[in-house]
C-alpha cells in the first residue's frame, strides 16, 4: 500500500515535470511560428558548459635534440615548415565517410501452465455446514491454477550512408603530440537546419599533405548528424506519447 502510494506520487511528479517542460518548449515554438530556425553563433568550444579537456595515457615528453652541423631536428615531419594543422587554433578538413546497414529479426513465444492441489478436503468441516457458510469456506486447503503465454516479434531494418566534409579546429594538443579536434557545421535550407558535429583525437602523421583526414582515422570519434525545424518536428512523437512510453509498464 505504501509503495503504491509512493509510486503514484512519483508518477504524478514526472507527469507534472513533463507538462511544465513541454509547456515551456511549446511557448518557444509558438513564438517561432512562421520564422526560420535561427543559426547558432560561432563560439569557442572550450568555453561551452560541460567542456572537459581530454586526458589520455601519455609517455614522458622527450626534449628536442639537435645534431651537430645539421639542419634536421629529431621529430620533425619535413625539412621545410609543415603547413598542416599542428597547434591550437589550426584548422583541418575532416572527410566523413560512414556506411552502415543492419537487418535484425527476432521472434519469441512462451507459454506456461501451473496447477497446485493439496489433496486435503473438508476444510474446517465445510462438508458439515450448509447454506451460505458452506459457500464461504473453501472445499480444499490449497488449490491454484495459472496459465500464462506471451508472443513477441520484432524486426529492425536500417541503412545509413553519410559522405560529407567539415572543417574542424584544433582545441587541444596532448603531451604526446596528438591533436584534439572539434568541428561544427550548420546549413539552413528553407525552414530546416542541418547540423554536423565532428570531434575526436587525431595523429598529426595521419593528416594528409592537403591538410585533410578521414573520419576512420579519428580516435574516440564523436560524429553527430541531425537537424531541427519543421521536418524534424513532424518526425518526432508528441511529448505525451514519449512520457507514456517511459511510464507505462505494458
Amino acid at each position: 500500500m505504501f509503495k503504491s502510494h509512493n509510486r503514484a506520487i512519483l508518477t504524478a511528479a514526472l507527469l507534472a515535470t513533463a507538462t511544465l517542460a513541454s509547456g515551456c518548449s511549446s511557448i518557444d515554438r509558438l513564438s517561432a511560428i512562421g520564422e526560420k530556425p535561427a543559426l547558432t553563433s560561432i563560439e569557442n568550444p572550450t568555453t561551452q558548459p560541460g567542456y572537459k579537456p581530454v586526458q589520455m595515457p601519455m609517455p614522458k615528453p622527450e626534449p628536442a635534440a639537435y645534431a651537430a652541423n645539421s639542419l634536421w631536428r629529431n621529430g620533425s615531419r619535413a625539412f621545410f615548415k609543415d603547413q598542416r594543422a599542428h597547434q591550437v587554433g589550426d584548422i583541418l578538413t575532416v572527410t566523413v565517410n560512414f556506411t552502415d546497414k543492419a537487418n535484425i529479426a527476432n521472434e519469441t513465444q512462451r507459454s506456461r501452465t501451473n496447477k497446485e492441489d493439496s489433496g486435503v478436503t473438508d476444510f474446517l468441516g465445510s462438508k458439515l455446514l450448509s447454506g451460505n457458510a458452506a459457500k464461504v469456506l473453501p472445499g480444499k486447503v490449497i488449490t491454484a491454477d495459472s496459465t500464462a503465454s506471451s508472443d513477441g516479434k520484432g524486426s529492425v531494418q536500417r541503412q545509413e550512408n553519410l559522405q560529407t566534409s567539415v572543417a574542424a579546429v584544433v582545441t587541444q594538443v596532448l603531451p604526446n603530440g596528438n591533436l584534439v579536434v572539434e568541428g561544427k557545421q550548420e546549413i539552413r535550407v528553407n525552414f530546416e537546419v542541418r547540423e554536423l558535429v565532428v570531434a575526436g583525437i587525431v595523429r598529426p602523421e595521419d593528416i594528409q599533405s592537403d591538410n585533410t583526414i578521414d573520419s576512420s582515422k579519428i580516435a574516440q570519434a564523436r560524429i553527430a548528424y541531425g537537424g531541427r525545424g519543421q521536418i524534424t518536428d513532424v518526425q518526432q512523437p508528441r511529448y505525451g506519447q514519449q512520457v507514456l512510453d517511459v511510464l507505462l509498464p505494458f
